[in-house]
């Protein structure tokens, strides 16, 4: 014998599905979520990296005056009073 599908069973079927992909679509929420968690995570421990390199960067110019000196030397190219920057000369051909 064949049963006949009643609109009951239909119900409960179209109910199932609508379950299971509300279960699929929260799921790849909850990974999409956790990813991002991950990459956040990441970017913060990289800028917890940097801000300690930049702390003892300050650290170091606070209490070093010849660093400092050194710093605005190379970095800006400051020279002391009295003082000539002799730069080579491009090669003649």
């Amino acid at each position: 014998m064949r049963k006949k599908i009643t609109l009951r069973g239909i119900v409960i079927i179209v109910l199932f599905l609508v379950f299971g992909f509300n279960v699929v679509k929260q799921t790849m929420a909850i990974k999409r979520i956790n990813n991002d968690i991950a990459e956040k995570s990441e970017q913060l421990n990289e800028k917890k990296e940097e801000n300690r390199k930049l702390q003892a960067e300050l650290e170091r110019v606070q209490s070093n005056y010849d660093y400092l000196e050194k710093l605005a030397r190379e970095r800006l190219g400051l020279i002391k009073e009295g003082e000539q920057i002799i730069l080579p000369s491009e090669p003649q051909e």
